[in-house]
């Protein structure tokens, strides 16, 4: 059973830097794609970044300049440094990974930006 892992999730003021950690456990391969996802009460889980296994990476709009997605030397991490955090940037994030036709999710760790 493959299980995700987030870590690092919190309370910082606006302005601050966060850096959320993501670790696969229980995988016998290497994620071809992993990334970020955030969702917000009432809203869908929408895209944060996504990082490919060769590492070319996509972000959404409204993190771009100010969250850097990466992946670790272990297999099967993750990390998303969030700097010039917003308070609508306050919401459960969630790591994903994906391989082949499967898909796994984290329990997702709660950012709070306070103004």
């Amino acid at each position: 059973q493959v299980q995700l892992v987030e870590s690092g999730g919190g309370l910082v003021q606006a302005g601050g830097s966060l850096r959320l950690s993501c670790a696969a456990s229980g995988t016998i391969f290497s994620f071809n794609r992993m990334g970020w996802y955030r969702q917000a009460p009432g809203k869908q889980r929408e895209l944060v970044a996504t990082i490919a296994s060769g590492g070319f990476t996509n972000y959404a709009d409204s993190v771009k300049g100010r969250f850097t997605i990466s992946r670790g030397n272990a297999k099967n991490t993750l990390y998303l440094l969030m700097n010039s955090l917003k308070p609508e940037d306050t919401t459960v994030y969630y790591c994903h990974g994906c391989a082949g036709t499967y898909n796994y999710w984290g329990q997702g760790t709660q950012v709070t930006v306070s103004s």
